[in-house]
């Protein structure tokens, strides 16, 4: 496990909580000589993350579309900064280059990062964690939701079981080292699923 995506907003959100989250999450990443990746911004959550990782040392890598090089203000300072066509581009590419994903604090963007790399993992396109850190329980209204979709027959246990969900970003790193991909949803047959 070499690098690590993390996907948040690029605003700060309405407490300083938000960017204290990230900043260690940059400085855990970078402490553990484990590269981050993320979307190249150096605006709310996203700069913090970026700025806190180069300070400690690490080595980050951004992944930014052309047309949001100027409104998410790319980041000058960054390891190494991929300049990509789209948004569709942006996520193939930081799926190329991370080991697995997590989302921080965010809105709607982060969400459907993170969604897409999971949705991803079930289908088998890759077999990469991805991990949600719960701090200040910000996504708990989130999973509470995923668990209702699972006992409503829409998830499969076996994926909701290995979404890794925490309030520590080292524990999540921790549980990213041990992870093992679950059999991806067209494996195996589910007959509750098929059409009679």
């Amino acid at each position: 496990m070499n690098s690590i995506a993390i996907f948040c907003g690029s605003a700060l959100g309405n407490s300083p909580v938000y960017a204290a989250i990230a900043e260690k999450v940059g400085q855990s990443l970078a402490n553990r000589n484990m590269t981050l990746v993320y979307g190249g911004g150096r605006s709310g959550l996203m700069g913090i993350v970026a700025d806190a990782a180069l300070a400690a040392g690490g080595k980050v890598i951004g992944v930014i579309p052309t047309q949001l090089v100027d409104h998410e203000l790319a980041h000058p300072h960054l390891t190494e900064l991929h300049v990509v066509e789209n948004m569709h581009e942006r996520k193939t590419k930081m799926s190329e280059l991370a080991d697995g994903f997590v989302a921080i604090p965010g809105g709607v963007g982060t969400l459907e990062e993170i969604f897409e790399q999971w949705t991803w993992a079930q289908l088998g396109i890759h077999e990469k964690p991805c991990a949600f850190l719960n701090a200040e329980n910000f996504y708990t209204g989130l999973i509470q939701f995923i668990q209702h979709t699972t006992e409503q027959g829409f998830t499969k246990e076996r994926f909701a079981e290995k979404l890794i969900v925490d309030t520590d970003f080292e524990s999540i790193l921790d549980q990213f080292e041990q992870y093992q991909a679950p059999q991806a949803k067209w494996g195996m047959v589910d007959q509750q699923d098929l059409v009679k």
